[in-house]
């Protein structure tokens, strides 16, 4: 699945990870998240924060009924409280987005993956 946009100059195919590479870097950017987790857990309920060549594995991008719904797995920071953070994330990935893709995103899902101690 792609997003296409058509012009006078030709057509414009944005691809599923170029998306999650988008939606990633808006991540990363956010207070008191650590970093993006796999979708897939690994055995032992260990979550591994993945770096930037990766988002794609973080992040789930699907169709819904009146766009797109973005699907964002995260690893938190301790100490923070964690539905302010998801509440900023949601708003910034969906702003980011919409922005850069000239597209509407119906969600923004966040699932909490973990939490982490920074040194």
């Amino acid at each position: 699945m792609s997003i296409e946009k058509d012009s006078y100059l030709g057509t414009i195919n944005v691809s599923k990870d170029a998306i999650a590479s988008l939606a990633g870097a808006a991540v990363a950017e956010c207070y008191g998240v650590v970093g993006i987790a796999p979708r897939n857990m690994i055995s032992g309920g260990l979550a591994v924060v993945l770096g930037q060549d990766n988002y794609s594995k973080g992040v789930a991008v699907k169709k819904g009924k009146n766009g797109l719904v973005i699907d964002l797995y995260i690893i938190v920071s301790y100490g923070v409280k964690i539905s302010a953070v998801v509440h900023e994330l949601q708003q910034r990935v969906k702003y980011t987005l919409e922005k850069s893709l000239d597209q509407k995103f119906e969600a923004v899902n966040v699932f909490v993956q973990g939490v982490r101690v920074i040194d």
